[in-house]
Formats: C-alpha cells, structure tokens, sequence
C-alpha cells in the first residue's frame, strides 16, 4: 500500500485520522436479561469512532476513516459521528454488506455484569483491505490511530493493519490500542503473536495488564515492556490501580522513516493513580482514555498529565450509559491533572461531574 507521505505537523489539516468499524448501538430502557428489556434506545459505538468524537469534542481536528453499509443504520452512523465534528468525506459505502449493530444491557452494580450481543458478521467493514482503504486518507493527519479489533474483522482488515503498522517513509505517529477480543478471533489467525507484532510496528501503545496476560501470557507492566521493546511510548492500563507509562526510548515520530529506537535506553517510567469514580456503565472508557492521553500528547504536555486526562476522559464516559459524552472543558480538565498528588487522590466523581463544578467531591 504505497501512497502519499504524511505531511508535517504544521502541514497537516487533521490532528487524528480514526480507522475502524462503527456500529449501531442499542441501549436498553432499563436494567435487566436481553431477553427481559422491552426496548432500546439507539446510539453509536466503535472503539476507534469513539476516540475520534471525543478527541473531536474535546477540540481536536478528526477523520474516521471505515465503510459502512448503504442503508439506514450506516446513515445513521455517518450522520451521528459527523455531528461531533469529524470528517467522515472518507467513510466508503457497500452496497452488498450490511451496516453492523450490537445491543447491550444496563451493568448490574452488584455483580459488574452485562451482557452483549454482536451482529456484525459479514458487516460492510470486515470488508476492509488495503485495496479498498483510500491510503491518502489515512496519512493525512499527525496521528493514525488504530486497534486490534480491526485486525480480527476479517484476513483483509488483518492485512490492512500489518501495513499500516510497518515501516515506511511518511508515515504519521501510529497509535496502537490493543483491544483484545477473544470472541472475535474464532476462526480467525487467534495466534497471540499476531496483536503482539502489530504492537511492535507502531510508536504508541495502549494496552491492558488483564489483556496481555490473556492474549500473550505476560503479566505486568515491566513484562509488558520488554515485550514491547520498540515503541516510544507503552501505555499499561491497570484497571482501578491506574495506569504505567513507559517512555524514553526515543521520540516518536512526526512523520518521515521511523527512527531506530533504543532499546537498550533506560525508560522513564511514570505511575498515575486512577481517579475515585461513581460508574454508571464501563462500556468506552478505554477509548476515552485514549483519547484523553492522545489529546495531551497532541498539546506538547507532560507524560504524568498525559496518563491524567485520560484517566479524567475515562471518568467522563464512566459517569454515563452511553459509550460518548462531552468531556470536561479543557480549561477546567487541566486545572483538575494539575493537581498535587494528594488532592489527585481525593477526587471523586459521579454523574454530572464535567458540566458542574459542585459534583467534583473530594473524599
């Protein structure tokens, strides 16, 4: 897939090109069984449409690049992801494949489960390839964000992302989430060293401790960094403990050959406590930490405010059903990643919280 090089940061007219499936999402009236809720409410979800809306919000420049189907549901997608202020003039429809959707339950608070159906097999996305990706578009920006969900789609999307994720002249800073999801692997390449390699062909990684250890059998962010000697910057999500940063082996690039790294350097390790949050549902929250973490990285601030905002974005998509929300004013977001330690450690938040001061407790 050879094409044109990315332009510079001062060149380029997007902040982050987003690739992925999207699908329509049904949310239910009330809590309960798939097989007990009377109705739905429609939404949007997709791991890699919900980082470029909320990096949009946020004030971001975004394109999400997919396809989707020539129907109702990818009209529906098209026009929801739009409104957020991405650029969807990339979004290819099939006019033989269906748009795909999924419906999921409310999250029981006392037991954290929820149950989630997909109907996506076959969808216009898994139709992705590199022949079929307009390549332009996704070199455009400063950022190419992908994720693993994508390589599972289908041998094309895997083919896809094994070029996107390899060296080559011009390319954008590649930002790489994990997203392991075994369900989706099932008579697919389920090899473990399939995510493992994707990981290593780009310059940043998100990943979960709880993921790697079931996809690779490595377990804890030092482990999960010597399996990623490559990339600038490691980020490890550890649930409720925060999240690890490795970095120091190396900028990142911002366009042009990806320089050799070092990984012989020492690393730079920094440990940010996650915050203290009354969860409505858990669906998103990687993403908008992502995004949170992409936003800082994309304003020049430190690795500790990094790991912040993304926790603070996180906590936002936490604090409602839905898997997107308006995240916190920008102003507001860095006096709260601002803070000293203590005061870090004794917010709480619930419902509410970023559009009204007065819902930031401290405990």
């Amino acid at each position: 897939m050879s094409g044109t090089p990315a332009r510079t940061d001062a060149e380029a007219a997007t902040d982050v090109v987003c690739l992925g499936e999207s699908m329509v999402t049904f949310l239910p009236s009330q809590p309960g069984r798939l097989a007990d809720v009377p109705s739905f409410g429609r939404g949007i979800g997709g791991a890699e449409s919900n980082v470029a809306c909320a990096l949009a919000a946020a004030g971001h420049r975004t394109a999400w690049v997919s396809r989707v189907g020539a129907d109702g549901f990818g009209d529906h997608l098209v026009g929801a992801i739009s409104a957020y202020g991405v650029d969807t003039s990339a979004v290819r429809r099939d006019p033989d494949r269906p748009t795909g959707i999924y419906f999921r339950t409310a999250t029981d608070r006392g037991t954290d489960v929820h149950e989630v159906a997909y109907y996506r097999a076959g969808s216009a996305a898994s139709a992705m390839s590199p022949s079929n990706v307009p390549h332009e578009a996704l070199f455009a920006g400063r950022v190419l964000h992908l994720s693993g969900i994508t390589a599972a789609l289908s041998a094309g999307c895997l083919e896809l992302l094994r070029e996107l994720t390899a060296p080559r002249a011009g390319r954008p800073l590649v930002s790489f989430d994990v997203n392991h999801r075994p369900g989706l692997w099932r008579g697919a390449d389920a090899s473990p060293g399939v995510l493992l390699d994707l990981a290593r062909g780009a310059d940043l990684v998100f990943v979960g401790e709880d993921e790697a250890e079931e996809a690779w059998g490595v377990k804890g962010a030092d482990a999960i960094r010597e399996a990623l000697p490559e990339p600038a910057v490691v980020v490890v999500k550890r649930g409720a403990d925060g999240a690890t940063v490795f970095s120091g082996r190396g900028e990142a690039p911002r366009g042009g050959e990806r320089p050799a790294t070092d990984t012989a350097a020492p690393d730079t390790v920094t440990d940010v406590p996650a915050l203290h949050v009354d969860v409505v549902a858990p669906v998103g929250a990687g993403d908008a930490f992502a995004a949170g973490f992409l936003s800082a990285t994309l304003r020049g601030l430190p690795v500790r405010d990094r790991a912040r905002h993304g926790h603070l974005m996180a906590a936002a998509v936490l604090t409602v059903p839905g898997d997107l929300t308006a995240p916190p004013a920008r102003d507001r977001a860095d006096r709260l990643a601002a803070l000293d330690d203590t005061d870090w450690g004794r917010l709480r938040l619930g419902p509410g919280w970023t559009g009204d001061d007065t819902e930031v407790h401290t405990r």
